[in-house]
């Protein structure tokens, strides 16, 4: 069975969410699984695994509508894409979308990244749910990567496909920190700073941690990074990174008190398995899919309260109790890993092989 990995929404640059998942999966099935992918740009192959590849045009292009063609002729058995907007006129294979979440319905602002005329299509498609049920309903099956996604595709009937889960992860995890090492006086947050990921309260709640130092990690453009440099309270240390490296960012949450998320909104929120892959406590929102990923490892907190996150951060300054959430937060990573993730993938092909047999079969059999 040839898998065929849609591997074209990786950056040139950088990882985000999509590009570091499509990645990740790709590394891992590629080790059981014949497996090839789609680039449209050379630049991703440095952020890919070495894996045979295809060149052709990118999803943004108008050509997308008939992208079939030449995916024809790459004879693969199932087409899996990391996202639901894959053309699909014509196609031979089986093909497997997915939709990783249904935020942008309740917060319907684009990424910034996106040309203008996609960033208005955007906000047209997240107005109702039919144009996502064209979508999804395209595919063999639908793949998304949680079961907090999976009740709420179910809620607004999404699709009339298959679902089926195949989880996010952290990468393969390095040697964890030491428990009985300590943390510094440092909390980390890693992630885009969009309004419903909500670094305002993170930011206003550094109010009640003096001696604290809250590191914001990621990219941000200046305009955003001035709004919210007006929010840091007087006195409070908020540091703005604009990107760190992999291993800067191993460095920070190695020696951190927690890392923070508290966003209103989520579709998995991999910072936290990646911090609690090396015993790194974690503060998040609660919020479902939070509850999903950090179970009974992390401190939940209401992410309208910058009390409650200073809070939940100063229970952490007792040693011992510090100690029993690094702990409980290394088991607890140790339940997510990509190898899991490719093993559902194969399985997720194989059943579309198989159902297209049979529906082949009963086609020839009643012609």
């Amino acid at each position: 069975m040839k898998i065929l990995i849609d591997a074209r929404f990786t950056r040139t640059d950088h990882h985000d969410g999509i590009s570091r998942y499509g990645a990740s999966l790709i590394a891992a099935t590629a080790k059981i699984a014949d497996v090839s992918m789609l680039v449209s740009d050379v630049r991703q192959l440095a952020l890919l695994p070495d894996v045979p590849y295809t060149l052709i045009s990118s999803p943004l292009s108008p050509r997308e509508l008939f992208v079939a063609g030449t995916i024809n002729r790459l004879d693969a058995d199932v087409v899996v894409c990391p996202m639901q907007t894959m053309g699909t006129w014509g196609r031979k294979y089986g093909l497997v979308l997915t939709l990783h979440d249904l935020i942008y319905y309740e917060h319907p602002t684009p990424p910034g990244f996106l040309p203008a005329p996609v960033r208005l299509l955007w906000r047209l498609y997240h107005k109702a749910y039919w144009p996502q049920r064209l979508l999804l309903n395209r595919a063999d099956t639908v793949a998304t990567i949680s079961r907090t996604t999976e009740a709420l595709m179910a809620k607004y009937r999404l699709t009339r496909r298959p679902v089926r889960i195949i989880s996010n992860a952290p990468q393969p995890a390095q040697e964890p920190r030491s428990a009985e090492a300590g943390a510094d006086q440092s909390l980390v947050y890693m992630g885009s700073f969009m309004p419903y990921k909500n670094v305002e309260t993170m930011v206003a709640g550094m109010a009640g941690l003096p001696g604290y130092t809250l590191h914001l990690l990621s990219r941000i453009t200046p305009q955003r990074r001035a709004e919210l440099e007006r929010l840091v309270p007087q006195g409070a240390h908020v540091v703005f990174h604009n990107g760190v490296t992999d291993e800067e960012y191993d460095a920070f949450l190695r020696s951190a008190t927690a890392l923070v998320s508290l966003s209103r909104a989520e579709g998995y929120g991999l910072p936290l398995v990646e911090a609690m892959a090396l015993g790194t406590p974690v503060i998040a929102s609660d919020i479902p899919i939070f509850r999903e990923v950090g179970g009974d490892a992390a401190l939940y907190v209401d992410p309208a309260s910058p009390g409650d996150f200073a809070a939940a951060v100063t229970t952490l300054q007792d040693n011992t109790r510090w100690q029993d959430f690094s702990r409980r937060s290394l088991a607890r990573a140790q339940e997510f890993s990509w190898d899991e993730s490719a093993r559902q993938l194969v399985e997720v092909a194989h059943e579309v092989v198989q159902r297209r047999r049979k529906a082949n079969s009963r086609n020839g059999s009643s012609g």
